[in-house]
C-alpha cells in the first residue's frame, strides 16, 4: 500500500513534567526527545512525509534546537503551528495536508520516543481490514471504577479494558470528517479514535508495545533513557 503521512504532536508546554524547556526539546541520550521520535518514524519505509506540530509561538525553539538536526531526516516537513488543545493541533495539521480522502494519515504523540517498528508494521498491515486502526495494551491490573468522592462503584472486567497508544492510523477523509464534526460541536475527545467512535465508525485495535511509553513524569524519562541505553548505548556528540 501507499506510504502513510505521519503527524507528530509536539505543541505541549510540558507543565506536568517541569524543566527549563518543554520536554520535547530536553536532551534524552544526547539528543532532544523529539528527535528520537522523528528518527524512529523516519526509519520505517512505509512512513512518508512527517509533519511536526509545534506550539503557536514555538518557531524560535524549533529553529534553534531541531532544525540543525534534520539534515539526515529529509521526510520531516516544515512544522505546523498548533492550537490550545491537542485536538486543535491535530485539526490544524489535518487542514494543512494536501491528501486525498483515501490516503492514510497517522497521528503520534511526540512524547513517545520509543515507537516500535513492529507496532508500525502491525498498524500498516491492518490497513486492509479497517479505515481506523490504533495500538492498544491489555490492562494488567485490576480496574476499579470510582465516584467523585473516590469510592469504588464497580470492579470492571479487565479482559475488555485496553489502554490506547499512538500512532493511530486513519483514512484521511474519515479522520478529517471526525475532527470537523467535533470542532463544529465544540466536543473534545481524549484521543483521535474517540472522535471516529463518535461517528459510529469501527476502530480496529492491534497489539501495542509496553516500550511505547509516553513521557509525562520524571520517572518516565528515566525509564526511556534506560530503554534507549539497552537498545543502543548513548554516546556523546
Amino acid at each position: 500500500m501507499s506510504a502513510c503521512t505521519m503527524i507528530v504532536l509536539a505543541a505541549g508546554q510540558g507543565t506536568r513534567f517541569g524543566g527549563p524547556l518543554p520536554k520535547q526539546y530536553l536532551p534524552l541520550c544526547h539528543h532532544p526527545l523529539l528527535w528520537h521520535t522523528l528518527s524512529r518514524l523516519h526509519r520505517h519505509p512505509q512512513v512518508g512525509c512527517i509533519v511536526p506540530v509545534i506550539a503557536p509561538h514555538g518557531e524560535a525553539l524549533w529553529q534553534q534546537i531541531m532544525q540543525p538536526l534534520l539534515a539526515d531526516l529529509p521526510k520531516v516537513a516544515a512544522p505546523v503551528l498548533g492550537g490550545t488543545e491537542r485536538q486543535h493541533s491535530v485539526f490544524q495539521a489535518l487542514r494543512s495536508l494536501p491528501l486525498a480522502e483515501d490516503d492514510w494519515v497517522g497521528i503520534h504523540d511526540g512524547a513517545r520516543p520509543l515507537v516500535d517498528a513492529a507496532v508500525l508494521d502491525r498498524l500498516l498491515q491492518a490497513r486492509t481490514q479497517s479505515d481506523a486502526i490504533i495500538p492498544t495494551l491489555a490492562a494488567s491490573d485490576t480496574v476499579k471504577q470510582v465516584d467523585a468522592h473516590g469510592h469504588i462503584i464497580a470492579t470492571l472486567d479487565r479482559n475488555s479494558i485496553h489502554l490506547a497508544q499512538t500512532p493511530q492510523l486513519f483514512r484521511f477523509g474519515l479522520i478529517h470528517q471526525a475532527h470537523q464534526q467535533a470542532a463544529a460541536t465544540q466536543w473534545l475527545g481524549t484521543d483521535d479514535a474517540s472522535l471516529v467512535e463518535r461517528l459510529a465508525r469501527p476502530v480496529l485495535t492491534v497489539p501495542g508495545s509496553a516500550r511505547t511509553i509516553k513521557i509525562t513524569q520524571p520517572l518516565d524519562w528515566a525509564l526511556a533513557e534506560w530503554l534507549l541505553q539497552e537498545e543502543e548505548p548513548c554516546t556523546g556528540g
